[in-house]
């Protein structure tokens, strides 16, 4: 995809006017020292190509999406292999990878459909600041 993308990049699509799905970025920021994880917004042109390269919606913006190892995760699958992989009491998380998909994406579904209302919205993306931008791919 990038050139410029180290081939062991694990890519966090996230939807980026969602103020919950930022907030989950920023909370991975500091807890991923060695820069493992790269972040898109779902709305950008490398997340949708992303997205199709990966034969995942590119019109459904309603999840976060982790694409590592030449596969993709999605919904509660994401957030599962995110945790596991930041480690240390992260990993507690990945228990819950053995609970059916279906069950644990239905808590993720409800959440992600009411994340505008209890969490708010931006009008666009919102770049970070201090040393994380090169994190980000445009």
């Amino acid at each position: 995809m990038d050139e410029g993308l180290p081939e062991d990049a694990s890519i966090v699509l996230f939807d980026g006017v969602c103020n919950l799905c930022s907030g989950f970025v920023q909370f991975i920021l500091p807890r991923d020292p060695e820069g493992k994880y790269r972040f898109a917004s779902l709305q950008s042109d490398v997340g949708r190509a992303l997205l199709a390269e990966h034969d995942l919606a590119t019109d459904e913006l309603e999840s976060i999406v982790l694409i590592e190892d030449g596969e993709s995760y999605v919904k509660s699958s994401a957030v599962i292999q995110i945790a596991t992989g930041l480690g240390g009491r992260y990993r507690l998380l990945s228990p819950f990878r053995y609970v059916p998909a279906a069950v644990r994406d239905r808590v993720y579904d409800f959440v992600a459909d009411n994340r505008y209302r209890w969490f708010g919205k931006k009008d666009r993306c919102t770049m970070p600041s201090g040393g994380a931008e090169s994190r980000f791919l445009e």
